[in-house]
């Protein structure tokens, strides 16, 4: 009895404490309502606070704004009144002018009307005159004017006569001596000697073993080496020394750069000497190149172009009359600018011309035509000056005296030819007939290469195999060998070897 008490006891106090825990959790949740309720009404009031400060500040900025503009718009409209009165201005200005101008034109109009019928009055007066002296002296006015001057001529024809004979004899004897005097001193303030070039030159050896590895087995080495060069290889009893000749200085000094590097290298073959007469050549256009712009720069001539100035290096190795032609030319120049000096004339064209005067000789050999015409021909194609195309030109009256520079640069040509010692007139006869031996070879279809030897007594000559057969080379040697009878003077023989190889290369890879 007693448990079932305790145990209603405990189920009502669960129940009682149910219900106490219900009732507090609701009247919890009615205080945590109330409190959301008051932070939203709390958010709402901050937020149209938010937007009412929002919306005034941006009232206030567009005010601002519209004010600012209002005032810029107010600036740009005075200026733009301003710009226009002034267009106005101006606009009025340019019609006052413009009927100035109008008044002015048609004022000078009048006149000129005016002065064209002076004009016709004048020249009406003048042909009635003329008629009346024609009636009255039965003459026109051609045999008046003439018989007037005969008159004339004959009532002073030997004052005249005397008079022009003063003036002759006292000019003459003035420009004879001026011209002395200049020349004089032109040719004293340049004075140098001129060393002739031989047609040989000399290869040093160690030893004469070195002699026979050019040589070669069976000449191979030698005939590739003279045929690469284009020059003569002589190999004698002379100690110490290989000769190489050639009438060509290019070609031998080509040939002695290659043989010394050889003789240096120790490998003497084929191959070896054509890959070495290849580099040989490639350093000699290098001093070439350097010898034309050392002649330009020491001469003072700037401008030219550098096709001229390699060209014009050329005649480092050409000699005329044995005399060297760059040496030559640059001597002629120095003579022509004191000259040019001396009478004013334009010294610039003047050392051009002089210097640039013996250009064609660089290539004589290469193309037809006297070397005055090449170089005139040279000249033109590279642009040079007219100017000074007209001052080279003359120098051997080829063509005539155009200008004071053209008069100046043959005398400067035939001071610097001129003087003792100068030149040797039997080396210029020498290359002369070695240069048409081979120019006579070189007119024949197939001709690859040419070269003179032996002081000219045989003519070398190379054909292409594959537009010349054996036979066909055998014609070709004679026909130039009647070909050289016919237009050549020379004393005893010359020997004609033409050369046929046929030259087939492979790689193996």
């Amino acid at each position: 009895m007693s448990l079932l008490i305790v145990l209603i006891i405990a189920v009502a106090a669960g129940v009682a404490g149910i219900v106490v825990g219900w009732f507090l959790r609701f009247i919890i949740a009615l205080g945590k309502r109330g409190s959301m309720e008051l932070e939203i009404k709390e958010m709402l009031l901050s937020a149209r606070e938010e937007v009412e400060r929002i919306t005034s500040e941006a009232e206030k900025e567009a005010h601002e704004n519209l004010k600012q503009a209002k005032a810029e718009a107010d600036e740009l409209k005075n200026k733009l009144q301003k710009t226009e009165e002034r267009l106005i201005a101006k606009e009025e200005l340019l019609d006052r002018r413009q009927t100035d101008i109008d008044a002015s034109s048609e004022e000078a109009k009048d006149k000129f009307e005016e002065l064209h019928k002076k004009e016709k009055e004048l020249e009406e007066l003048h042909s009635k005159k003329i008629e009346e002296l024609e009636k009255v002296t039965n003459l026109s006015p051609e045999e008046a004017k003439e018989e007037l001057l005969k008159n004339i001529e004959k009532d002073y024809e030997e004052d005249l006569l005397v008079r022009i004979q003063k003036i002759e004899l006292g000019n003459k004897e003035k420009i004879e001596r001026r011209a002395k005097d200049i020349l004089t001193t032109t040719i004293h303030r340049l004075g140098n000697t001129v060393s002739s070039d031989l047609f040989t030159s000399s290869v040093a050896i160690p030893n004469d073993e070195v002699k026979g590895k050019i040589i070669g087995k069976e000449g191979r080495n030698i005939k590739t080496f003279e045929r690469a060069t284009g020059v003569e290889l002589i190999i004698d009893d002379t100690p110490g020394s290989i000769i190489i000749s050639s009438f060509d200085p290019v070609r031998r000094q080509v040939a002695k750069v290659a043989l010394e590097n050889l003789i240096n290298d120790g490998r003497i073959q084929p191959a070896k000497i054509e890959d070495t007469v290849e580099k040989a050549k490639q350093d000699i256009n290098k001093i070439i190149k350097e010898k034309g712009e050392q002649a330009a720069y020491e001469c003072g001539v700037f401008n030219l172009d550098p096709r001229i100035i390699s060209i014009l290096g050329r005649l480092y190795f050409r000699t005329s009359y044995g005399q060297n032609v760059l040496q030559h030319s640059v001597e002629m120049t120095h003579i022509a600018s004191m000259l040019a000096e001396e009478l004013g004339a334009d010294v610039k064209i003047a050392k051009a011309g002089a210097l640039l005067h013996d250009i064609g000789k660089a290539i004589d050999h290469e193309v037809p035509g006297s070397h005055v015409e090449i170089g005139r021909r040279i000249l033109q194609k590279f642009g040079a000056d007219e100017a000074v195309i007209k001052a080279m030109q003359a120098h051997h009256e080829e063509y005539p005296y155009e200008t004071v520079e053209s008069v100046i640069v043959q005398v400067a040509d035939a001071i610097s030819g001129g003087r003792p010692g100068a030149r040797r007139d039997t080396a210029e006869n020498y290359l002369k007939r070695l240069g048409d031996l081979e120019a006579i070879a070189n007119n024949f279809k197939g001709i690859e290469k040419s070269y003179a030897l032996q002081a000219g007594r045989e003519i070398r000559i190379f054909v292409n195999p594959d537009e010349i057969s054996d036979l066909e080379a055998k014609n070709t040697a004679r026909d130039i060998a009647k070909q050289i009878e016919r237009e050549l003077k020379y004393p005893g023989e010359i020997k004609v070897t033409v050369v046929r190889e046929n030259r087939i290369i492979e790689y193996a890879r």
